[in-house]
């Protein structure tokens, strides 16, 4: 028997990959209902080791999905529910356009509907599962929320971001849970530990919506709010209680002023007061917050990691109790909700005009209030009692874990450089650019403070040096004359006699240069399929370390220019 010859690309990468052309047919959907299929799902294409095998010799590029992931779509119950949701609209369509109105709106009131807690549980079947995903997360429903109205999307969506990343700003104000802050032009960077997992998003600023035309697809991007909406509140469900909060949230009643008490039985009310991060949250029973204690162990078994780990504890115990007795009053032109969200996951009071916004606790003629946040240099009425502060010195003091002087943050000052936290510390400065106000701010002792005086006592030692120069080279031919004689001398009288021994310097040049060539040996040795590799990366390594000694230069003339400027005044 001749056994029989495979046909080709039945097998390996052929057989492993599918078009999405090919995954449409197998799975009898749209484009559409496909690609809303993958992102509830989480499936993505892939790219495989050989292409030219996995699209089976076609040409060009296409996009390919795994083919494990296509048979795990097949068993999905979802797809029956795409399937009747595209034959209940073509009911709707045909009611219309045969004039039908009452038929039509007898089926609108079926519509169907998806329900996504069964993919949740699938993709997240633990709590910390979903913290490690929920940057992304937090980051578009924030987006969402700010929006008003977008064509084909429902207004509830937005409304329903608006009231969940709320939940979530109070849990993380009564868990005290933020770490690292940081104002860049895409917005607010917020970092928050939970149970571990350290979560970062953005926040966007507050600015008028303009909308984008042709450059954003919102259809998609409403899709992936969908599943993180329903992601959220699991979320927050269980981080409520973990807390011992009720949820959903219900203001405490200690707090509120006694004359407002009657109206907090109003829906809108009550939302209004929780959108304004200001007013504590009712708890299901009092719980006792017990500090971590971290393991001690004898003196002879300790590292260095332990010590890390001692000073972060520190570190993190300083920042939630960072504005603890002190008490902000806001103006009207800083950014309100930033400013409150931190200053309450520090410890701190805060209030501002109760004319402008429902939730203000105290007045501006207080004379407890120890910091008042403006960012204008004209105040009409001005406290001794208090600090008048830039919002920026909040910030920088959460990143540094402590409270800054506030001489360089008063209004009108020339606010100090607004470093970011999330850079590495151990990162290479030929590389990167390392400000040196950072290098300052890491190492006092690193960074030595230059005074005028050091720059007119270099100019002096130039001046003194160009002066001695011309006698300098007249007792030159004078010394040589005297040295031949006394080496032709020695040489008459020059006897057998054992010397000591002297130490031969070693030539740094020599050495750099025997590491060069040694460098250029291995760059020799790099494999021909790694060699094309290998100069796009040291193209690239060029190219950062031009940026950065861009960077320096310009500083340096900056600095110059500053420096002109003080000794001509």
């Amino acid at each position: 028997m001749v056994a029989k010859r495979k046909k080709k690309f039945t097998s390996g990468e052929g057989a492993r990959y599918i078009t999405r052309r090919g995954a449409l047919k197998k799975l009898q959907l749209s484009l559409k209902d496909f690609r809303r299929l993958c992102i509830l799902k989480g499936i993505y294409p892939r790219e495989p080791r050989n292409r030219n095998k996995a699209q089976k010799g076609r040409s060009g590029i296409k996009t390919l999905y795994h083919m494990k992931d296509i048979l795990f779509l097949m068993q999905e119950p979802i797809i029956w529910k795409l399937r009747d949701m595209k034959v209940f609209f073509r009911k709707v369509q045909r009611s219309r356009t045969i004039k039908e109105y009452g038929e039509m709106h007898k089926l609108l009131r079926k519509h169907p509907t998806l329900k996504l807690d069964n993919i949740v549980k699938e993709r997240y079947p633990t709590y910390i599962d979903a913290l490690r995903d929920l940057d992304d997360c937090l980051t578009l429903c924030f987006l969402f929320s700010t929006f008003p109205t977008l064509e084909h999307i429902g207004r509830d969506l937005f409304t329903l971001c608006r009231r969940l990343t709320v939940e979530f700003m109070h849990a993380v104000i009564h868990a005290k849970a933020l770490r690292k802050v940081f104002i860049s032009i895409k917005g607010y960077y917020y970092q928050v530990e939970i149970k571990g997992v350290t979560i970062t998003w953005i926040v966007p600023h507050q600015f008028s919506y303009q909308p984008q035309r042709g450059d954003v697809d919102f259809k998609i991007m409403s899709t992936f709010v969908e599943f993180y909406v329903i992601m959220l509140g699991f979320v927050n469900y269980r981080l409520y209680h973990s807390l011992n909060l009720f949820y959903p949230p219900k203001l405490s009643t200690e707090n509120l002023p006694i004359n407002d008490k009657s109206l907090v039985d109003k829906q809108a009310l009550a939302s209004e007061r929780i959108a304004a991060l200001n007013l504590s949250l009712n708890k299901t029973s009092e719980a006792v917050d017990e500090e971590v204690q971290l393991d001690e162990f004898p003196e002879n078994s300790t590292s260095e990691h332990m010590e890390e780990a001692k000073k972060e504890a520190e570190k993190i115990k300083k920042v939630k109790t960072l504005f603890q007795g002190l008490k902000f009053f806001l103006n009207r032109e800083v950014p309100r909700e930033s400013l409150v969200f931190i200053i309450r996951c520090c410890g701190g009071d805060v209030s501002w005009d109760k004319t402008l916004f429902v939730g203000s606790t105290f007045d501006e003629d207080d004379e407890t209030i120890t910091h008042q946040i403006a960012d204008r240099p004209i105040i009409d009425k001005q406290y001794i009692s208090r600090y008048y502060v830039q919002p920026q010195w909040v910030f920088d003091c959460i990143n540094a874990s402590e409270l800054l002087p506030v001489n360089k943050y008063f209004i009108g000052e020339i606010l100090p450089p607004h470093l970011s936290p999330f850079v590495d510390k151990d990162r290479d400065s030929y590389q990167q650019y390392i400000p040196p106000e950072e290098v300052k701010l890491r190492d006092p002792s690193s960074v030595p403070e230059e005074d005028d005086s050091e720059d007119e006592l270099q100019i002096n030692d130039v001046e003194t040096k160009n002066e001695s120069g011309s006698e300098e080279n007249e007792s030159d031919d004078d010394t040589e004359k005297m040295d031949e004689e006394e080496n032709v001398k020695e040489i008459q009288t020059k006897k057998l006699v054992v010397k000591p021994g002297t130490v031969e310097k070693e030539d740094p040049w020599q050495k750099h240069r025997l590491e060069k060539q040694e460098y250029r040996l291995r760059e020799k040795m790099v494999k021909n399929k790694h060699r094309r590799l290998y100069r796009s990366m040291m193209e690239g390594k060029k190219k950062r370390s031009k940026e950065v000694w861009l960077l320096k230069k310009k500083r340096r003339v900056l600095d110059e220019e500053v420096k002109t400027a003080k000794r001509t005044k």
